[in-house]
């Protein structure tokens, strides 16, 4: 079946330029005194305030010898300075690679290596010492970049093709790759959903989301600087803190990945979500148990949907109409998706990204022949034609709506003298989706070592996230004839 988009309003020019630093450009003039975000430390910003900031942040960054096209890795905890750096990064040209705060020292150095960025942007004394070992030509700074300014420099000015974001994700080859998306996708992903969910300047976003995820980089402060909205600003995700910030500001919106909406359901105090206009979630699948619970404690129907670091966003349950669980509804205006004889989704339009950094052959097996993005992800359509996810075709295990490659953590852990043999899958769990665990084959040469033992050799090793919960002791790993590893097998 090959679907185009909704009968909505289809994906046409945005309102306000071409690219979204026009788009930002034109609301900057328009309205500069419209309240934009609010963080604790520092209170409303509005968008003068951001248009100054970023002016200034854009000038020391050209002033330190950064040029369009330059790529300039980020990783620091939700702030304003670092949507000022964002920000201005986007307007001068810059490429930003956002890295995940929880990264060790090899997950860093390999983007680093890859990317070979001119200037770093962090909030942490070791993440600045591994960036510096790695490459110390780099230059390193704090999101407020406290460099000497230079002359103003020419902001505003990329075309709908020039690269915007590095994004990196994986295969199961656990080597992670660069996915370069350009101008012209983030403003095609940010404008399909304004249009689907009805988001207006008039919406107010909490978002709890880190900056350096697709989910609340690209949906969540590219929507919210597309429509000319606001969002209230949270370092951290807490139910109390989410719900106190959706009272206290007149929020109309909250995204969210299935574990928050897990704690959400939990809380005692589930009603209050009901002041939301509209709760949407993605990063991996929410069970219809937490939809139902959400559903009944709050009258809240969460808005599913679904997306990817390479394309933005694809699909989503509909605004208007039933939002189904267990689904991701349709294709966003301006995406079109078909299924693969053997159910792969694939999809196509102006949000997917145009090949992975450096990695021609990846590139070319990522695409049919025809031009369509192979996601890996395996798609059935219901009667109705809502799209269900049942499956991936690649092993990734998605954790809390964090994407863990197995390859990656094997790797790590058949650096342990005590293993020799290993293999890694997600197994079901309520509240995080899945969880990474690990059936490891101990080494006859060794003392056999201990579960907890092993998750410290990891931690040391990789963000926390990726880290085994579960270390199940085996005698041998399930193999077909040409020895691969059965991950369908693997009981626990």
């Amino acid at each position: 079946m090959h679907l185009p988009g909704p009968a909505g309003p289809p994906l046409g020019d945005a309102p306000m330029g071409a690219t979204l630093p026009e788009a930002l450009a034109a609301h900057f003039e328009t309205s500069p005194g419209r309240p934009l975000l609010w963080e604790e430390r520092r209170g409303w910003v509005t968008s003068g305030d951001l248009d100054r900031a970023s002016r200034q942040v854009a000038a020391r960054l050209a002033g330190a010898g950064l040029r369009p096209g330059d790529r300039i890795l980020m990783s620091a905890a939700t702030s304003v300075e670092l949507v000022e750096t964002h920000v201005a990064a986007l307007r001068l040209g810059l490429v930003v690679v956002p890295a995940n705060t929880a990264y060790r020292e090899r997950e860093i150095a390999h983007l680093v290596g890859d990317s070979s960025p001119r200037a770093a942007v962090v909030d942490d004394p070791d993440r600045a010492g591994w960036i510096r070992r790695a490459d110390p030509d780099v230059l390193v700074v704090g999101p407020d970049v406290d460099l000497r300014p230079g002359p103003a420099p020419l902001l505003d000015a990329v075309r709908p093709e020039d690269p915007a974001i590095l994004g990196y994700t994986s295969g199961t080859t656990g080597t992670p790759k660069g996915a370069v998306l350009s101008h012209g996708n983030l403003l095609a992903s940010s404008e399909s959903v304004r249009l689907a969910w009805r988001w207006t300047a008039d919406d107010r976003l909490v978002l709890a989301l880190p900056l350096f995820h697709i989910h609340g980089l690209g949906v969540g402060l590219h929507g919210t600087l597309l429509t000319g909205a606001s969002a209230v600003l949270l370092p951290r995700f807490d139910p109390d803190e989410v719900l106190d910030a959706v009272a206290a500001h007149d929020a109309t919106l909250f995204f969210g990945v299935p574990t928050m909406y897990a704690r959400l359901a939990g809380s005692p105090r589930l009603s209050e979500l009901g002041r939301l206009r509209v709760c949407v979630s993605g990063s991996a699948p929410l069970p219809p148990a937490v939809f139902d619970r959400l559903a009944d404690g709050s009258g809240q129907r969460i808005l599913e949907r679904y997306g990817m670091t390479e394309t933005g966003m694809n699909v989503s349950n509909p605004y208007d109409g039933e939002r189904r669980p267990g689904t991701v509804g349709f294709p966003l205006p301006g995406v079109e998706l078909r299924l693969a004889e053997d159910g792969e989704v694939e999809v196509r339009g102006p949000n997917v990204f145009c090949g992975y950094w450096g990695r021609p052959d990846a590139t070319a097996a990522a695409f049919t022949d025809d031009g369509w993005f192979k996601t890996g992800d395996i798609g059935e359509h219901d009667p109705d034609g809502y799209l269900r996810l049942v499956g991936r075709a690649r092993d990734l295990i998605i954790t809390g709506g964090l994407n863990v490659y197995p390859r990656e953590v094997e790797d790590v852990l058949l650096e342990h003298p005590a293993v020799s043999e290993v293999a890694v899958a997600g197994t079901p769990d309520p509240e995080w989706g899945e969880i990474v665990t690990a059936w490891v084959v101990p080494s006859p040469a060794a003392t056999p070592p201990e579960e907890a033992e092993l998750a410290r050799f990891a931690s040391d090793r990789l963000a926390r996230f990726k880290c085994p919960r579960r270390v199940l002791f085996v005698d041998a790993l399930p193999r077909n004839a040409l020895g691969k590893v059965l991950r369908h097998e693997l009981k626990g």
